[in-house]
């Protein structure tokens, strides 16, 4: 008797271990903890916005490309955005596309931060989880999404990116009042001056949408350029007033996004980190994401098509930025109007015109308009993890216009960059919408 049910014992064990394991169901929060985790630690390792853009962008991609190859409802971006080649074909059977997918985004976010390691803990506590529950699947997969991210990355390092690491710092012309002079408290230089050499993704150049010219440089009490900067001045002084529950500084707050914030205490400057606008937009695609219970694949569809609005817009607003070189409504403020006014927000590094913020959120709500529908009212949680309030919206493109004219409130731009700047970055969008075509059911 005992012989024989230590046979049934190991029969058993022999028909369990020949069982097939079942596969790896891979979540979306999986894939939103890695968007999190790269912009965790974007902030941490102080990347500018428009680098912060091509950070997000090419993992994206890359999980994208995999998950097409896969679900006929969506299509490959080769052929669409510029350069792409077709990534290999899974060559073995019982591919985990979603894994893949979620694997080649971890490595290529890797690759493009400094802090590798803390990367590294994310993946190592998913790769654990994974492989215990499917060795073989597993192994398949990662060998598969290892070999789709060093495919997008040889695409990638063609973009002239490490070109323009080593081309010379911007000059500032100090002899033409009109031109960008750094600005307080750390007069830094100007930040990624040869962003337009980017390769751009959809745009046919850089100067696509050019915008047309800010206001001519006057300082004439009648000229348009000197309405906007008086205007900049009012409006602060109006704010200031209302002190503490003034809305227009709370606006500006929420959107403020400035990675390079300077703080200085006695002898002491450090930075304050925060996350870049292009951030706070994919912030905004997992909140629209969650609250359709989007699917896994349209999650990374939907982060795709986002980050590839806000890059481009990152290139065309750069462009414009150091090709009108204009100068800063603090610099003139504080030579000609009141030498101790200080903007509500810290000024960042680079020239006025136009407004990043407003160009990236215009590009930005209408790829999300695009994929999640119009008025689509949402809460926006971003900023809770510095200290700020939730705000709601009724749209993108109510969210986008209010991230515009926050610039204004907040004292470092004009209104006419902020008003064509989002104008600009709109066109960027509605181009990345009608010249992808990424989902068949659209």
């Amino acid at each position: 008797m005992k012989i024989i049910t230590q046979a049934l014992v190991v029969l058993v064990l022999f028909l369990n271990s020949c069982k097939e394991k079942e596969s790896v169901v891979i979540t979306t929060e999986e894939y939103h903890s890695s968007v999190d985790k790269i912009t965790t630690i974007m902030i941490h390792d102080i990347f500018s916005p428009p680098v912060a853009s091509r950070i997000f962008a090419y993992p994206n991609i890359a999980a994208y490309e995999i998950i097409a190859q896969n679900n006929n409802d969506y299509n490959s971006l080769v052929g669409q955005i510029k350069d792409l080649e077709a990534i290999p074909k899974a060559e073995k059977q019982g591919i985990n596309y979603q894994m893949s997918a979620l694997i080649a985004h971890m490595d290529l976010s890797k690759r493009l931060i400094f802090s590798e390691a803390k990367m590294e803990v994310l993946r190592d506590s998913l790769y654990q989880v994974w492989e215990t529950k499917n060795d073989v699947e597993f192994n398949d997969s990662k060998a598969y999404g290892l070999k789709v991210a060093e495919h997008i990355a040889v695409w990638m390092n063609k973009d002239n990116y490490k070109q323009t690491r080593t081309m010379p710092k911007f000059t500032v012309d100090t002899d033409d009042e009109s031109r960008w002079q750094p600005t307080p408290p750390s007069y830094m230089d100007g930040i990624e001056p040869h962003w337009s050499k980017i390769r751009t993704f959809v745009l046919d150049s850089a100067s696509q949408f050019k915008p047309v010219p800010p206001p001519a440089f006057s300082m004439d009490k009648d000229s348009q350029f000197y309405k906007e900067l008086i205007e900049v001045y009012d409006v602060s002084k109006e704010m200031e007033q209302k002190g503490d529950t003034c809305e227009e500084i709370a606006i500006a707050q929420f959107w403020d996004c400035n990675p390079y914030v300077s703080v200085t205490q006695g002898h002491l400057m450090f930075a304050k980190k925060k996350i870049t606008p292009g951030a706070h937009w994919i912030g905004i695609t997992k909140i629209a994401s969650r609250k359709t219970n989007a699917d896994f694949d349209k999650t990374v569809f939907a982060y795709t098509k986002t980050s590839i609005a806000i890059v481009d817009a990152f290139i065309s607003c750069w462009d414009e930025k150091y090709r009108s070189n204009l100068i800063r409504p603090e610099t003139l403020i504080n030579k000609y109007i009141d030498e101790n006014w200080k903007p509500v927000l810290q000024t960042p590094p680079f020239p006025e015109y136009t407004s990043g913020h407003s160009v990236v959120s215009g590009a930005a709500s209408t790829a999300l308009t695009s994929v999640f529908g119009e008025n689509f009212a949402f809460d926006d949680d971003t900023e809770v993890l510095f200290g700020l309030p939730i705000r709601s919206f009724k749209s993108f493109d109510q969210a986008a216009d209010e991230a515009a004219i926050s610039r204004m409130y907040g004292g470092i731009h004009y209104r006419a960059a902020v008003e064509v700047g989002v104008v600009q970055g709109r066109k960027i969008g509605k181009l990345v919408d009608e010249n992808l075509s990424m989902n068949t059911k659209k």
